[in-house]
């Protein structure tokens, strides 16, 4: 078969899309995933007992930054990804500064603290199970998004793979912070980044897989 005739094929029957139609598609991935995911936070585990309380600190806060903003970078990164030829330009820049933020604060309250406290920091009392529930947490909205994928044309797999298990990482670590108890930068730098690293690893791993058109 010609090349020519090949192009031809693969061109028949195309209209033109919306321009939003990447961004609607992301959307609703991630509210099904977010969905699932709090539906298996609150099912299995139940949320935090002072939550209401929580949610009046700026700590509070500043620990959904984290994630929050992490997922903001990782959707600009999926959707470019999902775009043939598209450039991702500084977009990795999106993901840098946050990570660099909470390493820089994180680094700054261990140094403030006496040496023998600085361990607890770190560590916490919930450090072994809070990248497992993150991960697993981020289950339901990587399978949304796998979905999502599918039906645009990513061209780098695994960086495609490794970006939207990012971005479902983030997402699960923003519903993990409606069950976990530590108050401490260092732990979420630590175990959240490590609890948003797995999904990635996996999303890499899966993506041929994964992204496979239907």
């Amino acid at each position: 078969m010609k090349t020519e005739h090949v192009i031809c094929l693969l061109a028949a029957g195309l209209v033109p899309q919306r321009r939003r139609a990447v961004l609607n598609r992301f959307c609703i991935a991630l509210a099904v995933g977010a969905v699932g995911a709090i539906a298996a936070i609150v099912l299995s585990r139940g949320v935090q007992p002072h939550l209401v309380t929580l949610v009046t600190t700026p700590m509070f806060w500043g620990k959904l930054a984290f994630p929050l903003l992490m997922a903001v970078a990782a959707i600009v990164l999926a959707a470019r990804l999902s775009i043939p030829g598209a450039s991702l330009g500084r977009a990795w820049l999106m993901l840098a500064v946050p990570y660099g933020i909470i390493w820089a604060v994180a680094l700054a309250e261990l140094l403030m603290t006496p040496a023998g406290e600085r361990q607890a920091l770190v560590f916490g009392h919930t450090w072994r199970q809070c990248p497992l529930l993150i991960a697993l947490l981020s289950v339901p909205c990587y399978l949304a998004l796998s979905w999502a994928m599918r039906g645009l044309a990513p061209t780098r797999l695994r960086l495609s793979g490794a970006v939207v298990g990012l971005l479902s990482g983030a997402v699960g670590t923003l519903v993990y912070v409606l069950r976990c108890p530590e108050m401490s930068v260092p732990f979420w730098a630590s175990w959240y980044s490590v609890g948003m690293a797995i999904p990635a690893l996996g999303g890499s791993l899966l993506a041929r897989v994964a992204f496979r058109w239907s």
